[in-house]
């Protein structure tokens, strides 16, 4: 690994060489490359042609019968408190307006029958009776048939396929509905109260501060029982793809939920790089960010940085918390990771393409890192040269990206959008802030 102090310098002709000391990864941002202004739209707005309630796409409010069963729902109540419901049958489900809905994912990543033919993996006591209970209510039945053969159609059953099949062997495919292990978090909203354009959407950063800690407590709420349904789980994969270049096949905002039996390429090689020096955070990503003055933001319980070393333009918020993984956080310490999370995705806008992605760590690793997250702005696509060479171009610096969003977010804390955070200038962090793994 390269001395930290050759990971990001400026040639002569101005051309910014950046390493992630973590990845490896070798960046270059070449001068007058590329620019893309903050939240520009992907394509031209367009009037909107209001529904209310919302029928824009399957997650909308109106098409609850679109997706597989419900999990669980949130709600809030007349009071103001949030509380959750779960197993609705499907007369049910209009009674109340769901905040956010975990539903199974239609096409999964890793199946069910990955779980049941590889690691003998049994439906617990608890999924098995919701899917009974399920199965025998008249309306759910029909929508489990109903979503069973969409999801047929679409990967290539002919009609006249479907009509021989029996109702036993379609209902086999949909346990995976009740006992699967990638999951979807949907929020309520598609586009903003009183919005004139389609591209007026609720993103994360449209939500409150409020509605978003709720958003990462449901999240974490979902994560935890994926782990308790499935023993053979080894780490749990949480993203959320935001916009069509991003990867989403719904402009409507949610978030991903994937259980899989290994840790992933990713985190294997940089806890093997965190081993050698467990301090490594600190040390290569959070005091050089000091030094270098690329901190963005920062609270009492987390910070976000302009990170160096990434394909595409990255922010990453680090808990300072002593713990290491999502679950063990209080709920102040979620609070505060959840709230600059949310500050960035504000100060970006609802027009810029992203990924985010959450690392933490693994249940059965001696090796500790912190939980950060990742906000990668997927506004510049790959091409035949970092390919050959395995060394990418990425047309925002790191400080140009902290350029961007400090007037963002100066602007939107006096709006009083985001609250409680220290901007640029202001920030105060010592050196080694991150306190995970210390007793």
């Amino acid at each position: 690994m390269r001395p930290f102090k050759n990971i990001y310098h400026t040639m002569p002709d101005g051309t910014l060489k950046h390493i992630n000391p973590l990845t490896g990864t070798e960046v270059w941002t070449v001068p007058d490359r590329a620019h893309r202004p903050l939240n520009k739209a992907i394509h031209q707005p367009q009037p909107l042609q209001t529904a209310n309630p919302e029928n824009y796409c399957d997650f909308c409010q109106t098409n609850y019968l679109k997706t597989p069963p419900e999990k669980n729902r949130l709600i809030q109540t007349p009071e103001g408190k949030y509380e959750k419901l779960s197993h609705l049958a499907p007369d049910q489900l209009t009674n109340t307006k769901a905040v956010f809905r975990r539903v199974a994912n239609l096409f999964e990543i890793v199946t069910l029958d990955y779980w049941l033919k590889n690691h003998g993996f049994k439906i617990s006591d608890v999924q098995s009776k919701w899917q009974k209970d399920y199965l025998n209510h008249p309306q759910g039945l029909e929508h489990v048939l109903q979503i069973t053969s969409n999801k047929l159609k679409l990967i290539g059953r002919t009609p006249e396929e479907l009509d021989k099949m029996p109702q036993a062997e379609k209902l086999r495919f949909a346990e995976s509905f009740f006992a699967g292990g990638h999951e979807l978090i949907i929020a309520q909203k598609h586009f903003k109260p009183g919005a004139q354009l389609d591209t007026d959407l609720v993103s994360s950063g449209e939500l409150t501060n409020h509605e978003h800690y709720q958003y990462f407590l449901y999240t974490i709420d979902a994560l935890i029982d994926i782990y308790a349904n499935n023993r053979f789980v080894r780490y749990v994969t949480v993203f959320q793809n935001w916009l069509q270049p991003a990867g989403a096949s719904l402009e409507h905002l949610h978030r991903q939920l994937v259980g899989i039996d290994e840790w992933g390429v990713s985190i294997e090689s940089e806890l093997e790089i965190v081993s050698e020096n467990p301090n490594i955070y600190n040390e290569a990503l959070i005091n050089f960010s000091i030094d270098q003055n690329l901190v963005v933001a920062e609270n009492d319980q987390a910070v976000a940085i302009a990170e160096l070393g990434h394909r595409f333009p990255t922010l990453v918020v680090y808990s300072k918390s002593k713990q290491v993984r999502p679950e063990e956080h209080s709920p102040e310490e979620v609070k505060g990771v959840s709230d600059l999370i949310h500050a960035c995705h504000a100060a970006s806008g609802n027009q810029v393409p992203c990924n985010e992605e959450w690392y933490y760590t693994p249940r059965d690793s001696k090796v500790l890192m912190p939980w950060h997250i990742l906000i990668k702005w997927r506004t510049n696509n790959e091409a035949g040269f970092e390919g050959g060479t395995k060394i990418y171009i990425n047309p925002v610096s790191p400080i140009a990206m902290k350029t961007l969003l400090i007037p963002r977010l100066q602007d939107l804390s006096q709006q009083g959008k985001i609250q409680n955070i220290k901007i640029g200038d202001e920030c105060q962090t010592q050196h080694n802030p991150l306190l995970y793994g210390k007793k």
